[in-house]
């Protein structure tokens, strides 16, 4: 029991601003996040390297800081679930049986102004397709864009970085008014729900 316990991670709570156009969705903290309190918190995780190139938000910046200019981009983040038991910190290592999605549906309710959902990596992909799109109403799911992107994790090494900057920067097109960096292949990373399965 007492070694059952020791797996078990739970989520931070969301990190959303006042006008979030944008919901970045991990899976759940890793072990360096967990230690640090900070969302993707090891440090060869690529997202607040893709951050600082998009936001001005990267990982030299106090936390607090990045986050303030996150939320000024329009941008939140949050995790598919709420707690799971999970060995290590790897999404392989989940115990399914302990599942606990977060309540992202009740967020999308009281947030009207998020237009778009970034998950983070094929784990987020999966769970948000069996576990949340199907409790989104309908008329707010049409509303939603879904973009289903490369992880930001050290463990996805099998695409190059530039690659997966290329397929972050469709965040871009939802972020408020400010210079926007142009892209090529602005469909690769976007799916629509229905191709969530």
């Amino acid at each position: 029991m007492q070694k059952s316990a020791s797996h078990k991670v739970a989520s931070f709570p969301p990190q959303v601003g006042a006008d979030c156009r944008v919901l970045v969705l991990g899976t759940v903290p890793s072990l360096r996040s967990l230690e640090l309190r900070q969302s993707y918190g090891h440090a060869q995780n690529l997202f607040w390297t893709f951050m600082g190139e998009m936001f001005d938000a990267g990982r030299e910046l106090p936390y607090a800081e990045r986050i303030r200019r996150l939320h000024a981009r329009g941008i939140g983040i949050w995790d598919v679930y709420r707690q799971v038991e999970r060995p290590g910190s790897l999404d392989s290592s989940i115990v399914k049986a302990s599942e606990v999605p977060n309540a992202i549906t009740q967020l999308l309710a009281r947030e009207p102004a998020i237009r778009a959902i970034a998950l983070n990596g094929g784990k987020a992909q999966q769970v948000f397709a069996r576990r949340i799109l199907p409790a989104i109403a309908p008329a707010r799911r049409e509303a939603l864009t879904i973009l289903a992107l490369p992880s930001t994790s050290p463990a996805n090494a099998s695409i190059r970085r530039e690659v997966k900057l290329e397929r972050w920067r469709a965040l871009l097109d939802f972020a408020p008014a400010r210079a926007r960096t142009r892209r090529r292949n602005q469909t690769s990373a976007r799916m629509p729900p229905r191709a969530l399965k």
